[in-house]
């Protein structure tokens, strides 16, 4: 029995001119629209050709099929994002839970601001998500978590650096999500990512104090050679 291939979401080729490429920034944008107008369940090519105002020919020439559009649409937020939080996170000139505490109110903030398309994204993800491309997106946001891990606890192991970074990455897109379906003010936006970054900056000290403690104890020894052969002399072992 053959394994069902997810479809192919990559573009077909990158622009290269600059009629190109506004040709495809137009796909885009009208993309958007179709999405936010008539939602992910009715979003087709066709829809999106017409409200670009270009042949059905010339959209695919750049996009095999609306999954790709969407994915595109897709990784560019994702991009944005994770470059904000990437930079936030690389700044060594602020403490560690002040990184975390920024990154969960810049987080907060972009889901607000970016809540129709990212609502509309959200239920696209059925269309995308099984696709490789997809799953490199989620490994690249957890990488960067985990590289801010290593930083920060050396002595973590990968696979509790690994863990850390999903927990923490799983809670900004649940809550965030969350938060910015419920049309909440912006002061009581950033009350809320501040409290969920305090809960951050204890999980983080947690597992500081965790590897410390580690690092304090030592590799676990056995029993040393010497005490091996008293205790086989001794017939009561003492």
């Amino acid at each position: 029995m053959k394994t069902r291939q997810a479809p192919r979401i990559s573009v077909r080729k990158q622009p290269k001119q600059q009629r190109s490429s506004q040709l495809v920034a137009d796909i885009l944008e009208a993309a958007i629209r179709v999405l936010q107008r008539e939602g992910a369940q009715r979003f087709t090519t066709a829809r999106v050709a017409e409200t670009a105002g270009v042949s059905i020919g010339s959209l695919y020439q750049y996009f095999p099929n609306k999954g790709a559009i969407l994915f595109r649409l897709q990784s560019d937020e994702w991009q944005r994002t994770g470059d904000l939080l990437q930079s936030i996170l690389a700044d060594k000139a602020r403490a560690p839970q002040e990184r975390l505490r920024a990154v969960a109110l810049a987080f907060f903030r972009s889901e607000c601001e970016e809540a129709d398309l990212r609502g509309a994204l959200h239920d696209a993800a059925p269309l995308i998500r099984d696709a490789p491309e997809s799953q490199d997106l989620v490994t690249a946001g957890m990488r960067r978590v985990s590289l801010f891990m290593r930083e920060t606890i050396p002595g973590l192991s990968k696979a509790e650096r690994g863990r850390a970074a999903e927990i923490i990455m799983m809670s900004l897109g649940s809550v965030g999500k969350q938060v910015s379906e419920l049309g909440r003010s912006a002061a009581e936006v950033d009350r809320l990512a501040l409290e969920m970054g305090d809960m951050f900056c204890a999980y983080l000290d947690r597992l500081i104090a965790k590897s410390n403690a580690t690092s304090k104890a030592g590799p676990k020894r056995g029993p040393s050679k010497l005490s091996a052969s008293r205790a086989k002399r001794s017939p009561s072992g003492e």
